[in-house]
């Protein structure tokens, strides 16, 4: 008789547990509706009010020292004393180095002999002159001739000046590539150093603010003190960096690079110093496109005197290039576009309207209203109302198992547990039914194996 009794118990008990299922699904997919789905919006009241508002174009870059400036003797000659050491700070003016001044002086005193003499002979022929064309000509020679010696002399001065070599700009001394001992060239010449032994080097540049060589041909010393240390053909006797003018260059999308203009205010960031300023200063004229995509340069100088800025530091700019004050501005979230029209909701004699407005530019949160609205007009802002998920519904205890095996609980709705038991007579094991959810919004609950005695 159990034989034949046992199909039918099988029956009986899958028949229940798929429309338990069953039930199961219709209370999740459709009866059961979480506190979050049935929460309504909330709305507010506001008043228009005005504020700057402002959109910009943003970059990085790195921060470089306006002022980098490669300092070379402008006289030749031995150097005689070295007045700086690397890592001083110097103001324009101040005397760094000096050369001898023998040949210097000696050249001077012959072309300013030589000036006195074309302008004596200048004043005897016109004082002589009869006035004929020879003598008219021969005046015109002597005048010639002291152009010419006066211009010697300009430059024997500048030599004789030059022997004092003087700082151009203020600054940090970054490098020292002199000693004293050394043999230097004039003019655009580089310093040198006898320990080289060479027979000449191309100078480098004069007075640039680069660090790239330049065009001098001053050729370097074979006979200085092996003492000193050689410095290269493209660097200057001495660097000067300076610590209180800096710049960047940021790299512009060419969509977005015909919005900025030179002048522009730009607020910039570093890690050592999260707010300072600058301006544009230039916008190249050529794109680049090593990144894929066209960019533009844009030359940004560093306003005022910010402090903790340092070299090779990496840089974030936003270039402002449109900037309303007392701007209408309303929160976003408040404007509804439909067909290409803005409209929001706004109190009027209590009750609420809709008003068309046109919109300006938008910054973070807020976006400017350019018509339909003024400051001290009332609008809606509807919130959506956030809460927390309700405890779930106890479920159901499962049905019993079939004889000799264990049912599966029945469980499975929020917050219930199944359990398995055998059928009279016999011991049986089952599974629990599934955990709740926790709320609207909760975790499910794991299968919990249980167990049942039959009774």
């Amino acid at each position: 008789m159990a034989l034949v009794s046992r199909p039918r118990t099988w029956i009986i008990t899958a028949v229940v547990v798929v429309v338990i299922a069953g039930a199961a699904i219709w209370w999740f997919g459709f009866a059961h509706k979480t506190d979050a789905d049935a929460a309504p919006a909330t709305s507010t009241t506001l008043t228009v009010s005005t504020q700057t508002l402002q959109e910009s174009v943003s970059g990085t870059g790195t921060l470089t020292p306006t002022v980098d400036q490669q300092v070379p003797f402008a006289a030749s000659g031995t150097v005689t004393a070295v007045k700086v050491k690397a890592g001083q700070t110097v103001k324009a003016g101040t005397v760094l180095a000096t050369i001898t001044t023998t040949q210097a002086d000696a050249d001077l005193a012959e072309a300013q002999a030589t000036l006195a003499s074309d302008q004596a002979k200048l004043a005897s022929d016109e004082s002589s002159s009869d006035g004929s064309a020879s003598a008219t000509a021969q005046i015109t020679a002597d005048q010639a001739a002291v152009t010419s010696a006066q211009a010697s002399v300009t430059s024997a001065q500048n030599e004789v000046a030059g022997t004092t070599l003087k700082a151009p700009v203020a600054g940090l001394v970054t490098a020292v590539n002199v000693a004293v001992g050394d043999t230097v060239s004039g003019s655009s010449g580089s310093s040198s150093s006898g320990s080289s032994g060479s027979s000449g080097s191309t100078g480098s540049s004069g007075s640039g603010a680069s660090r790239s060589s330049g065009s001098g041909t001053g050729t370097t010393g074979a006979t200085s003190s092996s003492s000193s240390s050689s410095s290269s053909s493209s660097s200057g006797a001495f660097e000067i960096t300076g610590t209180d003018s800096w710049t960047t260059s940021i790299s512009v999308a060419a969509a977005q690079v015909k919005n900025i203009k030179v002048g522009d205010q730009v607020t910039l960031s570093t890690t050592e110093n999260p707010s300072f300023f600058g301006t544009v200063s230039s916008i190249g004229l050529l794109p680049s496109t090593s990144s894929g995509a066209a960019t533009y340069p844009v030359s940004v100088k560093v306003t005022g005197t910010p402090q903790n800025l340092y070299d090779g530091v990496s840089v974030t700019a936003d270039v402002i290039y449109k900037k309303v004050a007392d701007a209408v501005a309303v929160p976003s979230l408040a404007v509804t576009q439909s067909n290409g029209t803005s409209t929001v909701t706004k109190v009027e004699n209590g009750k609420q309207v809709q008003q068309t407005v046109k919109t300006g530019i938008q910054q973070g949160q807020y976006v400017q209203i350019t018509d339909g609205l003024k400051a001290g007009d009332k609008i809606v802002l509807k919130i959506a109302r956030r809460t927390t998920g309700g405890s779930g519904t106890s479920g159901t205890g499962g049905t019993r198992g079939g004889s000799g095996t264990g049912g599966f609980g029945g469980g499975g709705f929020p917050g219930g547990s199944g359990f398995g038991g055998g059928t009279s007579g016999t011991s049986g094991s089952g599974f629990g039914g599934r955990g709740g959810f926790s709320g609207g919004t909760g975790t499910t609950g794991s299968f919990q194996r249980g167990s049942g005695a039959g009774n």
